[in-house]
């Protein structure tokens, strides 16, 4: 589904953000991506996306290459930033109609898609409402729904937890596991290692732009716990 292969971005100052990642994520996983502040997560993500431009190396999403065909691997995604910084003169609900129309979502399925995940989130009744008026956990809610009406394979989340409240959260878990359930993956990043270990099949750390540790979850924590191999990475 999301394949990194030899991967390097190299910023115009000589820093490389990422360097030789080499990364594979299949239907089902849930795949956790973490490391400190300025690891190379968020410039990783924006490669993945197309927001960043690849220096080296190529980025399969669905056997589909990046660089080559950018909209095509665009249309199999859907991308949810750290901060969801959208547009603040619309409502919630045209807000998602725009991103139903840029992905040709018909109406019948984008109003069933909506009302599944706005009422699951607790948005629904605030849909009509100006997205000016919303808090940053509401926003991000929205982003989700955007998200999941046009029914992407591949999720890419840079801490989707942020903002959102405890049953949000709640809510946010149980629907990526049924996204997976059905096929779909998700490659995220997180500082919430609770989240991680919990959740996900599957786990890579990166330190200073590179991959220190990866494979399935067990693998990674053996018999510690995921915040111990994570210090463990970090110590290193």
């Amino acid at each position: 589904m999301l394949e990194l292969i030899n991967y390097s971005k190299k910023y115009p100052n000589g820093k490389f953000g990422a360097k030789n990642i080499n990364l594979k994520i299949e239907s089902g996983d849930i795949f956790a991506f973490i490391g400190h502040n300025g690891a190379g997560k968020t410039t990783t993500i924006k490669s993945i996306v197309g927001i960043n431009d690849i220096t080296s190396g190529d980025i399969l999403i669905d056997g589909v290459s990046v660089k080559q065909q950018p909209i095509e691997c665009k249309q199999k995604i859907a991308y949810i930033p750290d901060n969801p910084d959208i547009y603040q003169s619309l409502t919630g609900i045209q807000y998602v109609n725009l991103v139903a129309d840029i992905f040709k979502v018909d109406k019948s399925t984008r109003k069933t898609l909506t009302e599944k995940y706005a009422k699951t989130l607790e948005l629904y009744d605030d849909l009509n409402n100006p997205i000016s008026t919303y808090s940053h956990g509401m926003r991000q809610k929205l982003v989700l729904i955007a998200a999941f009406v046009h029914s992407p394979k591949l999720l890419i989340m840079d801490e989707p937890f942020v903002g959102l409240d405890p049953k949000a959260s709640f809510s946010m878990k149980n629907i990526m596991k049924e996204f997976v359930a059905e096929g779909g993956a998700i490659f995220f990043s997180t500082h919430v290692l609770e989240v991680a270990e919990k959740l996900c099949n599957k786990v890579a750390i990166i330190k200073d732009g590179e991959i220190v540790t990866c494979g399935t979850m067990q693998e990674v924590k053996k018999d510690n716990s995921l915040e111990n191999a994570f210090l463990e990475s970090e110590n290193a």
